[in-house]
């Protein structure tokens, strides 16, 4: 049976706890909101055994790794820059990146920044987004009754208040209600999602009755509690907090393209799929990833590709590393 390593790397300035497996070429995966390394569990050993050096860290802010104070230490160059570091440590050779959720935009990030660096990338449940016009807070959605979630999580303890109150509940509500499992059919692609309550916070005041999914485990959820109970939500809200600062900081590459062999995969049911806009972005995708391999949607997943969808996933990942790696 593949064992799952762990230790500790030095990159950026920072002390990062990574998951490791196999041996072989380099594949980094980064993880999103609210998650860790543990997202990646299933990937882990599957590349491994396909002759992979898989990598699956804590990214800055989460679980084991260091968690800087200044809300400014969490733009997009700063997590790029952790994964620059990140494959360095392993060797001179051009990594795999792949991300999901907020791990998606470091991925296609790293990959547009760092080519040199990073040969392929792999996006789930976010696309490549091109730098817009618009400071993006600015054109973020609210109303009396309701505010976009990203907007609600701009000031500083608000969420950490609610997300923290009983991390258990938190992450068994997020999870649940974030895939498949919640809807009987696919989100409308651009038809607007992703607005909650002022008066009941991201959360919605929801009382969990539902089973949990089977793709999900009492313990799955035990492990991913247990963190954010050591560390609170604050590291990874920083994130959204710095959505502005990495605009600012990403000018000098507007109009740039991605241009390394891409990988795009998504559930139709992922609420991602409903974010205003994505109509007219996923059609065009290949204009800003000209080298994009395939889009895959899976029917029936939400939003946590990688763990609604293992088996999927690792097919799909291992036939573009087939191609693009060895």
């Amino acid at each position: 049976m593949t064992e799952i390593l762990h230790r500790f790397v030095e990159t950026n300035g920072l002390r990062m706890h990574v998951a490791e497996a196999g041996r072989g070429p380099l594949v980094i995966m980064c993880h999103g909101f609210p998650e860790s390394w543990y997202s990646w569990r299933h990937q882990l050993v599957a590349l491994a055994n396909a002759g992979f050096h898989a990598v699956a860290p804590d990214m800055r802010g989460y679980g084991q790794t260091d968690r800087p104070e200044a809300i400014d230490q969490y733009t997009l160059l700063h997590l790029v820059g952790d994964m620059v570091g990140l494959a360095k440590a392993f060797g001179d050779k051009p990594a795999v990146i792949a991300g999901h959720d907020w791990g998606a935009p470091v991925a296609w990030h790293a990959a547009l920044l760092r080519p040199d660096v990073f040969r392929a990338v792999i996006g789930l449940s976010v696309p490549f987004i091109p730098r817009r016009a618009r400071r993006p807070t600015t054109v973020m959605p609210q109303t009396d009754d309701t505010i976009y979630y990203q907007l609600y999580f701009q000031e500083p303890g608000v969420a950490e208040a609610e997300l923290e109150r009983d991390p258990r509940h938190t992450l068994r509500s997020v999870l649940f209600w974030g895939s498949g499992d919640a809807r009987s059919e696919p989100v409308k692609v651009g038809g607007g999602s992703g607005m909650i309550s002022r008066s009941r916070g991201f959360l919605g005041g929801r009382d969990l009755t539902a089973p949990v999914p089977p793709w999900l485990t009492e313990a799955d959820i035990d492990f991913y509690a247990g963190e954010f109970a050591r560390t609170g939500f604050r590291g990874g809200l920083n994130w959204y907090r710095n959505i502005d600062r990495s605009w600012e900081l990403l000018a000098p590459w507007t109009g740039a393209k991605v241009t390394v062999p891409a990988l795009y995969v998504a559930g139709d049911r992922d609420l991602v799929m409903g974010f205003r806009g994505m109509d007219q972005l996923l059609p065009a995708l290949t204009m800003f990833v000209p080298n994009l391999r395939e889009t895959i949607i899976l029917p029936g997943c939400g939003h946590w590709t990688q763990q609604e969808r293992a088996d999927d996933v690792n097919a799909a990942m291992l036939k573009f590393l087939a191609r693009e790696a060895l």
